[in-house]
């Protein structure tokens, strides 16, 4: 034990103050928590409760059988107690706490008894022979001393003999012992093995020390966490206050928009009244000298016949007919006209309601941890708009917002240049980091959050070359049935996953894998009643659609799950190839003997045939339902038919030739929101775009994997491509 402890000039009062009671402590008695409170304060206190709670820290306690009385003394707090009178005991004018005062003279202090003597007082303390055992501390010990001096501290004495001082330990019985003891109760033997306490302090003071080692490190976390706690307290205010700011600054600019809309339906209306006050004044007045000239020719003509003799009414006939004539010939127009100015909600005002109930989001941001952020590289080609996605989570590696500013991301191409780059949220948590680099090869991308640095940075983008894959799936020109392996891939879809649906031929399955990754998720078997698989597609409800030769020609409707749900037999079908599914479930099959694309009902029965005359070897089908138009790869002939849902031919475009624009053996087909066609020629590779009305616009890549059959359009622009001959399905990046 150190010679001094905690300084008199130290002492934290608040430490030396019972919690409960709010005074000195008195008896203080230690919990199993390590908290410490008096005797009197916890024996009232445990009346009060069942379990006992520690009125520090709430934990609930487990008294010893003796309750109260059985928890240890808290003798660090009895020494600095004592010390702390005797500190103020000491000074001028305190008279000795035995015989008040009535003696002078320099004054001690007994660390048992715990009183302050006078030398006269002090002697006959020392005479007594119950009392020599007693440690006295002078005035002149206390005055030099700095701190708690290692001698001031109580001697323990044993219960069973009072006059004998603790001075063993009985391991066994892990009990304090006085020699009396040793000799009585705990001779040493089989069960008792009292040992010097000096040794075994020594030992227990190592164990402390392992244990404020073990303590340290989390408590050195816990107070980091605290000041980092009370930092975000002290700034909260602030975050509060400008987080209202802009939603006031928001909600003003959505009133201010309201406000200006409303003073311009109102200015319109006022105009409109104006328009279609003037507008009927006009026809007011022009019916109203149509009126005068009808009224006057009337009233003429009924005076001749009232009041006219033959000869009069002979002569003025003719006079009369020719003004009612002039009359008849240009009639006012008597027709309705805007005689009202009426408003009209443009938008419902439950619907603006609603829409008023989503502006605006409140949100609690968590402190983010940059060595917890993660960063996921996507393939990357030149010359195109290219993402990598950045995770911010919090120190428990949760999904976390945080401010945009808060997040740097900078590109750097291999001379050193800085690419530019662009952050938008995606989601609570999610980044997209969007690039276009101007050069292939090796880039490096840091990130940081926070001002910290995401684990892993800075990192490798590698550019490619625009027509190179970004992702392989499946072993190239490698034959398997194993998880991950494809053979003979005839055509792909895009489930409501965004995964990438692949049809195998050989292997008759169809095997789901994660387009970003290319990793294998799943694959379920479709050779249920004979036939090979070839053409695939998704309904709106998620199912995939599967054509099927050979032996049994079908249409097959397969569950998210893969489980088999209908088969489809039309007498109509003799070969299918490619199929394509419409919203309201109706479906387009290429059916190479018929000569024809088939419209079928969901049920498989046929609406109408499509093309039949005009298409030798139809291959692979797109449907763009916004315009209502199909389109068509015949193989045979090198071209694309486009018709109308009803079967009316439209267009078509190509010929053959391995220039660009021009098709060799075509197959896969599909269509971009744009409405561009996007086609691929099996012998040659080649990947084209044209445009809505068939004008060839560019060439995407040459398909490195052999004969490359069906092709579709993922949701973040890349077109997947089966590939026969390659055993693979290579995607290539779409602008």
């Amino acid at each position: 034990m150190a010679s001094k402890m905690q300084g008199s000039a130290d002492f934290d009062e608040q430490f030396l103050t019972c919690p409960v009671c709010m005074l000195h402590f008195r008896d203080p008695r230690v919990l199993p928590c390590l908290h410490t409170f008096c005797r009197e304060c916890l024996q009232e206190w445990a009346t009060k409760q069942q379990p006992l709670e520690c009125p520090t820290c709430r934990t609930q306690v487990s008294l010893p059988d003796q309750g109260v009385d059985g928890l240890r003394t808290n003798f660090y707090v009895n020494n600095l107690l004592d010390f702390a009178a005797v500190k103020k005991g000491a000074g001028p004018g305190v008279p000795c706490q035995v015989c008040e005062g009535k003696e002078e003279g320099a004054r001690s202090w007994c660390v048992q008894c715990a009183v302050l003597l006078c030398e006269s007082c002090t002697n006959t303390h020392r005479r007594f022979p119950t009392l020599k055992g007693h440690q006295i501390v002078t005035q002149e010990n206390l005055e030099a001393s700095e701190g708690v001096p290692s001698s001031f501290q109580r001697k323990a004495f044993c219960p069973k003999h009072e006059d004998q001082v603790l001075t063993f330990y009985c391991e066994p019985c892990q009990t304090l012992v006085c020699v009396a003891c040793t000799v009585v109760n705990h001779s040493r033997g089989d069960k008792h093995n009292p040992v010097e306490i000096g040794s075994v302090a020594e030992r227990k003071k190592r164990d402390l020390q392992k244990l404020i080692a073990n303590v340290e490190p989390r408590e050195k976390d816990v107070r980091a966490t605290l000041k980092e706690v009370e930092r975000e307290i002290s700034e909260l205010p602030t975050s509060a206050d400008a987080a209202i700011e802009q939603a006031t600054a928001y909600f003003d600019q959505l009133i201010a928009l309201l406000q200006d809309r409303k003073e311009e339906v109102v200015t319109e209306i006022v105009s409109r009244r104006q328009e279609v006050g003037k507008c009927l004044e006009t026809q007011k007045e022009a019916i109203e000298f149509e009126l005068a000239g009808l009224t006057s020719a009337s009233e003429f003509c009924k005076q001749a016949l009232e009041h006219g003799s033959d000869v009069h009414v002979i002569e003025v006939e003719g006079q009369a007919r020719q003004r009612v004539a002039e009359l008849m010939t240009t009639p006012s127009d008597l027709t309705a006209r805007p005689s009202q100015v009426v408003f009209s909600e443009g938008t419902a005002v439950a619907e603006f309601r609603d829409d008023v109930a989503r502006a605006g989001c409140v949100h609690v941001q968590v402190k983010v941890d940059a060595s917890k952020c993660s960063v996921e590289i996507k393939p990357t080609i030149v010359e195109f708009s290219n993402v990598s996605l950045l995770s911010t989570n919090d120190k428990n590696g949760q999904l976390c917002s945080v401010l945009k500013d808060d997040v740097t991301a900078t590109l750097t191409d291999p001379s050193g240049q800085a690419v530019p780059t662009q952050l938008q949220e995606k989601g609570r948590g999610l980044w997209e980091i969007s690039y276009l680099p101007e050069v292939t090869g090796n880039h490096r991308l840091e990130v940081n959050v926070n001002g910290g640095s995401v684990a892993g940075s800075p990192f490798d983008v590698t550019v490619q070359s625009t027509g190179t894959p970004v992702l392989t799936i499946g072993r190239w020109g490698s034959k398997g049935s194993g998880k991950g392996e494809l053979s003979d891939p005839t055509d792909v879809a895009v489930d409501m996953d965004g995964n990438i649906a692949v049809v195998e031929w050989v292997n008759k399955r169809v095997q789901i894998f994660d387009a970003r990754t290319g990793q294998s998720l799943r694959s379920f078997p479709v050779h249920v009643g004979g036939g090979s698989p070839w053409g695939i597609d998704m309904d709106s409800n998620g199912q995939f659609i599967l054509t099927f030769q050979k032996n049994s020609p079908t249409v097959r409707v397969y569950s998210r799950e893969g489980k088999l749900t209908k088969t489809l037999k039309p007498d109509c079908l003799q070969k299918p190839y490619g199929v394509a599914v419409l919203q309201d479930g109706r479906m387009v099959v290429a059916d190479s003997t018929q000569k024809s694309c088939l419209l079928l009902q969901p049920d498989g029965s046929l609406i109408r045939d499509i093309g039949k005359g005009l298409l030798q070897a139809p291959q692979f089908i797109a449907v763009d339902e916004s315009r209502g138009l199909l389109f068509v790869t015949v193989y045979s002939t090198h071209k694309v038919f486009v018709f109308d849902l009803e079967g009316k031919l439209k267009f078509s475009f190509g010929k053959k030739g391995f220039n660009e624009g021009e098709l060799e053996y075509p197959t896969g087909i599909t269509v971009d929101p744009a409405g561009n066609i996007i086609v691929v020629n099996w012998f040659n590779g080649r990947l084209q775009v044209f445009g809505p009305d068939g004008t060839y616009l560019r060439t995407v890549a040459r398909v490195k994997g052999g004969y490359p059959q069906g092709i579709a359009l993922t949701p973040d622009n890349h077109i997947a491509v089966a590939c026969y001959d390659g055993r693979c399905v290579e995607l290539y990046r779409y602008k």
